[in-house]
């Protein structure tokens, strides 16, 4: 996987034989059949992504994402760009809602700098792998450069990878952090969407009335001097998106690289994984999205994924803790396929249901 062209064309998609394997045993189990509901189609696409009869995601990984923008300085969002450093050192300790969360479901998190504007200490425990300095801003060009866009890309791809085949881990959770990362994610789907931006607009960090006008004002104007075009998703992403986003991306294209399940968080995180998606339809295979998040633009993403959220919770905070909440279903999940037993190993008798 050096290039993106071989990380696009490496992507072999769900297995349909153990899907279907899945689907027959799931039938057979000793309970009405379909009375598990989604947690049973969550089964079967967990044997299809593993391409086994027993997938196993007991061993599970976030990836918060980190990356600053050079929009929030056009008043974008309730907090000062510095915060995203600050919360980044949160992270570091424990301190933060996705440590907590994770830590419940007994899953890892690794924190990336994929573009903080900061300069961070090289001895915190994150992956250092900042492309540039935050963003441009998109008010008045492009966001980052084709080049940057693909880095960013190829970053998230290489961090899973090596998670998966050095470390061997079964699942990937996404997640973000970037103070004004709610702005480009807005456009992205704006473009992708080909929707208003104002009914695509939410308010983020909780801005006020006079802010959420300025917001869409912004975005809007990023759309018409920048001219992105929705055939091509690396042009979105370079003109309208983010570094983390990028990222986010290119953890979903690892991850169907890599034949494992990849959990995205809210309304950053799908916004990197419907570029992914995008880029390689074959993607969304692997892909479930974790919640329906609280930001207005979240349900016209899911939508154009065709995909349900597992979970609707009125979340809207990102750093991947709508990841961590729905990975504890989804081993649950293998769980029912594997350990729940059919009539004939039961010696139930079957009536037919």
């Amino acid at each position: 996987m050096e290039t993106l062209k071989q990380l696009l064309e490496g992507i072999p998609g769900a297995s349909e034989e153990h899907e279907t394997g899945a689907w027959k045993r799931l039938n057979a189990q000793i309970r009405p059949r379909g009375s598990l509901g989604r947690l049973e189609q969550m089964a079967a696409r967990l044997a299809g992504i593993q391409r086994t009869l027993t997938p196993d995601v007991e061993k599970k990984i976030i990836f918060t994402m980190a990356g600053d923008h050079g929009v929030a300085a056009e008043g974008v969002s309730a907090y000062p760009q510095e915060v995203t450093g600050q919360m980044v050192y949160s992270f570091t300790r424990g301190w933060a809602s996705i440590n907590v969360l994770a830590k419940h479901v007994c899953a890892d998190v690794r924190v990336v700098d994929c573009g903080v504007a900061a300069d961070l200490p090289p001895d915190w425990p994150i992956v250092h792998g900042k492309i540039r300095k935050g963003t441009a801003s998109i008010f008045s060009g492009p966001a980052m450069t084709r080049e940057e866009a693909v880095a960013g890309v190829m970053l998230g791809a290489r961090l899973v990878r090596d998670a998966v085949f050095k470390e061997g881990y079964h699942m990937i959770g996404t997640g973000d952090m970037g103070i004004g990362n709610t702005t480009p994610s807005t456009a992205i789907i704006a473009v992708l969407s080909g929707r208003s931006v104002r009914c695509l607009t939410g308010r983020g960090t909780g801005i006020d009335d006079s802010a959420f006008e300025r917001k869409v004002a912004v975005i809007e104007r990023a759309i018409e001097v920048n001219r992105p075009d929705p055939g091509d998703p690396l042009d979105v992403l370079s003109k309208v998106g983010g570094l983390e986003i990028a990222s986010l991306a290119g953890a979903v294209l690892g991850g169907a690289h890599c034949c494992v399940p990849v959990v995205c968080d809210g309304f950053i995180a799908t916004a990197g994984a419907l570029i992914a998606c995008r880029m390689a339809p074959k993607a969304r295979e692997v892909l479930f999205v974790s919640h329906r998040s609280k930001e207005v633009g979240h349900d016209t993403m899911i939508e154009l994924l065709g995909l349900h959220p597992i979970l609707d919770l009125e979340m809207r905070l990102g750093e991947g803790t709508g990841s961590a909440l729905a990975m504890n279903i989804l081993e649950a999940c293998t769980k029912i396929l594997r350990d729940i037993k059919t009539f004939e190993e039961a010696g139930v008798t079957d009536t037919g249901r």
